[in-house]
């Protein structure tokens, strides 16, 4: 902040999946974990720019939930939650702030052709491509074309809105 003069984007990409077991015999190390990458993440470094945001009167904050915090799945509970989370956390913030130039808004997507996903078996992929009404994956330039578009100035009447981009399976 000193060098640069202030943050006006934020961009909260990080995330983990956490164990794929049913909650009866989920660790609790395993859900601690999660909400603490995935939620207390996105919480803290919200916190961290927000009121130089403020003070400046403008900023661009963009929180990365998934198709699964809208749409829960099974035995990945710590992630549906933490990613639920988010949302709950993006709307928020978005109410909170809506009086002053900072924007928040979450994006939302279903499954995505990346590294992480084209090392899955190809029966999964397959899986994942067909839980999209579009038959398939989101692209990573479709993905970042969408969050650039929230990060810019062009974003100025959405505050603590959810974009979805899962091919049309999200119901909300």
């Amino acid at each position: 902040v000193a060098q640069m003069g202030g943050i006006d984007i934020l961009v909260n990409s990080a995330g983990i999946t956490g164990p794929t077991v049913p909650v009866d015999g989920f660790p609790v190390d395993g859900w601690l974990s999660t909400i603490a990458v995935n939620l207390n993440g996105t919480f803290l470094c919200c916190r961290a720019v927000l009121r130089g945001m403020a003070e400046r009167d403008y900023g661009r904050i963009v929180t990365v939930s998934s198709h699964a915090g809208k749409e829960s799945q099974s035995k990945i509970a710590s992630y549906c939650a933490s990613k639920a989370g988010v949302i709950a956390l993006t709307k928020s913030l978005g109410r909170e702030y809506a009086t002053t130039g900072v924007r928040v808004n979450c994006f939302s997507p279903g499954a995505v052709d990346t590294p992480m996903t084209q090392n899955l078996p190809e029966v999964v992929r397959t899986m994942l491509a067909s839980m999209s009404p579009q038959k398939r994956m989101g692209k990573a330039d479709e993905c970042a074309a969408m969050i650039g578009f929230m990060a810019s100035s062009e974003c100025s009447f959405s505050s603590g809105a959810v974009f979805d981009m899962s091919g049309g399976a999200a119901s909300y």
